[in-house]
């Protein structure tokens, strides 16, 4: 048996045994916490970054820049309209639709303002409508020249008006004046309609009423035929009266036109009529001289007109 002092002596050595183990484990531990305490400072250091960077997006984001000022302070205006304030403070109703043209930088302004017009007769609206709807209709550098204009400076759609024909005043077509009738010819190939249809537009977008001139220029420029013959025959004094005698000229040419092309109709099998046997065999002969006949040929009779056999009678 082992005595107690032995004992004693063998439980001392144990502790000090986990002791020391306890004390190895804590000196191994030291340096990965230690470690561990690194990677937890670059985490947070890491993730401080990335807010960092995500806030300009987010700022971009909201339309407006944060700005380090008191919470009370209202972020800056980001866009500026020339519109006055009384302007910008009419609301219009959500009936009220745009024309479906735009106006860009190389078109024509008064054709664009004439479209605009014509839309808005047909809906309506006040002057505050017409300005706000006619911004709606400028794209690219027309929306950049209208955002440049001093803030609140259109009042009224007049004045809107007289500033986009004052900017693109180069654009214009120019007036047509009376004689550019003279230059509408009729083309090769050209129809009469079509050639009347295109010179009547001409007329209407000169704008002139000299009647013996629009007649002239007509008359000139209409190709050499049938209609042209008329009107030097019978010179008409009016283009309405052209426009008549066109309509006139126009459906008889087509009514010609239909009868050369449709084609007689033929005779019925039931009607035809057939040659009898022997005017067909006579005709064959003609054709045919030297076909052989069939039947015997006529017998001539001898001088005097006796026939054969018979006696001759003595006086």
């Amino acid at each position: 048996m082992t005595t107690r002092p032995a004992r004693a002596k063998s439980e001392e050595m144990t502790m000090q045994q986990l002791m020391g183990m306890m004390q190895g484990l804590q000196e191994a531990m030291a340096p990965s916490k230690v470690e561990q305490e690194r990677m937890q400072a670059d985490l947070a250091a890491s993730q401080a970054r990335n807010d960092e960077l995500h806030r300009p997006n987010e700022e971009l984001r909201r339309g407006w820049r944060v700005v380090d000022e008191p919470e009370t302070a209202s972020p800056a205006r980001g866009f500026t309209t020339p519109f006055s304030q009384a302007i910008l403070e009419t609301a219009i109703p959500n009936t009220f639709t745009g024309p479906k043209v735009t106006f860009t930088w190389m078109e024509d302004p008064e054709a664009h303002l004439t479209v605009f017009h014509t839309h808005m007769i047909l809906v309506g609206g006040s002057d505050v409508v017409r300005c706000k709807i006619f911004m709606s209709t400028l794209t690219g550098m027309a929306m950049d020249w209208f955002i440049s204009l001093p803030e609140g400076h259109i009042t009224s759609f007049a004045q809107l008006s007289r500033l986009f024909r004052d900017q693109y005043l180069a654009n214009r077509a120019p007036a047509p004046v009376s004689y550019d009738l003279f230059d509408v010819k009729q083309y090769q190939g050209e129809t009469l309609k079509e050639y009347i249809s295109r010179f009547g537009a001409q007329v209407v977008k000169v704008g002139t009423t000299d009647e013996p001139m629009i007649v002239y220029a007509f008359r000139k420029g209409v190709c050499p035929g049938s209609f042209s013959k008329s009107l030097n025959r019978s010179r008409p004094n009016t283009f309405a009266e052209v426009r008549c005698r066109a309509v006139e000229h126009i459906a008889s040419e087509g009514e010609a036109y239909e009868k050369c092309t449709t084609a007689a109709p033929t005779r019925p099998r039931a009607q035809i009529h057939t040659q009898p046997a022997r005017v067909h065999e006579a005709a064959t002969e003609r054709r045919n001289p030297d076909r052989k006949r069939t039947y015997e040929a006529r017998r001539t009779q001898p001088r005097g007109g006796r026939k054969e056999g018979e006696r001759e009678i003595d006086h």
